[in-house]
C-alpha cells in the first residue's frame, strides 16, 4: 500500500500498520511499517482459506491517518 503526505519533516513521514487483522491472517501476512509492503510469512493454501481481508492504516507524525482494506 502507498500513502503520501506533502508536509515537511516528521509531519510528512508516513508509517503503516495493520489496524484490523484476523488472528489467522496475522500468522501469514507481514507489513513493513516504513514502506507499506505486505509480504507472506508462509505459502497461501486456498483449501485452508479462500480470501483474507486486512485493514491497513497509514499515519503521519502529526496524528493524521487514513485506512484502507486489502483483500
Amino acid at each position: 500500500v502507498t500513502a503520501t503526505d506533502v508536509d515537511d519533516g516528521l509531519y510528512g513521514h508516513v508509517k503503516y500498520s495493520f489496524k484490523k487483522i484476523p488472528e489467522k491472517a496475522s500468522q501469514i501476512f507481514q507489513l513493513d511499517a516504513d514502506t507499506g509492503t505486505i509480504s507472506l510469512l508462509r505459502i497461501l493454501d486456498y483449501e485452508e482459506e479462500d480470501s483474507y481481508e486486512l485493514e491497513v492504516q497509514a499515519y503521519d507524525g502529526g496524528g493524521h491517518f487514513d485506512t484502507t482494506n486489502v483483500v
